[in-house]
């Protein structure tokens, strides 16, 4: 126990005095996460001999905790221990292999001088880790990966992370928290909402091993919608009194939030754009723009089950916007209709194969969505689209 307070001793003393050097938040950051990996570290594998479970209970955790908590002060809770511990079993990788070696060599020695990580490291690697730190790549040159050392990932969102079970929903939302530049609050909806679950509902073996490593990529239309899509952010009861009209003001209202659940690229342009022809008027609730794919996006909003009529309307406004809206550059027009319910045979067979490319409907939820839940509805697809007649 004693040895082992002495090496977090040096190691924190060693990594405290990089933080005013930095003057970045993002180094404090990254500081910070290496610290708890390395205390994580320590305790898993000189206490634990590298066993994924201790059989000691918390009683270590608490020394240590008291220990800490009277040098450093606020920030080694007990939870904050085990959380240290779990990060470590959860990211074993995170600095690189090397420089793991190194510092885990100089931690053999019975001479106190020689027990600091980060000594040990300044004098063998430090431009490297400085590498892995400041640029997103490991010491050896490769490019990041999921589960090892980023600067952009700061310690809230690995705790965060930490909640994930699935080693490639983790990945994936690792991935995207920096590819969108995710805030604690951001990375915590998307894991609450099931975003990778439903992304993969579609998705083969390659398709899944390709979001885990790569996170969302948008190269077709069909990349773009989920299903369904979760707008708990409104805040609105589900009733059979919602209305259309309450629904959309409710998505104006919460448009940051809006365009964070239906993903990148999606740019607001207007609500209820008029369309008039021949003396009718017809209005499109919301207009976006996605720039990724160079197209608009047109989406309406439909309170109840999805008939053939309210997808022939979506093809009205999206062939129009073809013929009249779109300019050089802009790629086919979008449609998406959202509903509380909808018939997939319906859809499928108003639309066709060549629209079905560019016009979908996905059912929203105005609550968070349990995975028995989204279990529940893919096998009722799966059900629907396998019956005798579709």
């Amino acid at each position: 126990m004693h040895i082992v307070w002495r090496r977090l001793s040096c190691q924190y003393q060693e990594l405290t005095p990089l933080r005013p050097r930095a003057g970045v938040a993002r180094s404090v950051n990254t500081t910070q996460v290496a610290a708890n990996w390395l205390i994580g570290r320590e305790i898993v594998e000189e206490e634990q001999s590298g066993k994924k479970r201790a059989g000691y209970g918390r009683k270590l955790l608490a020394d240590l905790s008291a220990r800490m908590l009277k040098d450093f002060g606020r920030g080694y809770s007990v939870d904050n221990l085990e959380a240290f511990r779990l990060f470590y079993l959860a990211y074993p990788s995170l600095i690189s292999e090397t420089l793991s070696r190194k510092s885990l060599a100089a931690q053999k020695s019975d001479a106190p001088s020689r027990i600091s990580d980060l000594s040990e490291i300044r004098q063998t690697g430090r431009a490297e880790l400085a590498v892995e730190m400041k640029s997103g790549h490991t010491a050896s040159g490769n490019s990041w990966s999921p589960g090892h050392l980023h600067p952009n990932l700061a310690w809230s969102l690995y705790r965060l992370l930490l909640k994930v079970e699935s080693l490639e929903a983790r990945a994936f939302y690792e991935v995207e928290a920096i590819k969108n530049n995710w805030s604690a609050r951001e990375l915590e909806r998307q894991i609450n909402s099931l975003l990778f679950e439903r992304l993969t509902r579609s998705k083969d073996k390659v398709g899944l091993l390709k979001l885990a490593t790569k996170g969302q990529e948008i190269a077709r239309p069909v990349d773009v919608f989920k299903d369904p899509v979760v707008l708990e952010f409104l805040g609105l009861p589900e009733s059979p009194r919602l209305i259309e009209s309450d629904l959309e003001q409710a998505l104006i209202n919460n448009l940051q939030a809006f365009l964070l659940e239906l993903g990148k690229g999606f740019a607001f342009v207007s609500r209820q754009e008029r369309i008039s022809l021949d003396g009718d008027h017809f209005y499109i609730d919301l207009v976006f723009y996605h720039t990724i794919l160079k197209c608009y996006a047109l989406i309406d909003l439909k309170v109840g089950k999805l008939n053939h009529g309210d997808l022939g309307q979506l093809q009205l406004y999206v062939n129009y916007y073809d013929q009249e809206r779109r300019t050089q550059g802009d790629n086919p027009s979008l449609g998406l209709i959202l509903c509380t319910d909808k018939n997939d045979a319906v859809v499928k067979y108003t639309l066709g194969p060549g629209q079905q490319k560019k016009i979908f409907a996905s059912r929203y939820q105005l609550h968070l969505l349990t995975e028995a839940e989204l279990k529940t509805e893919i096998r009722r697809e799966l059900k629907e689209l396998t019956s005798p007649g579709n």
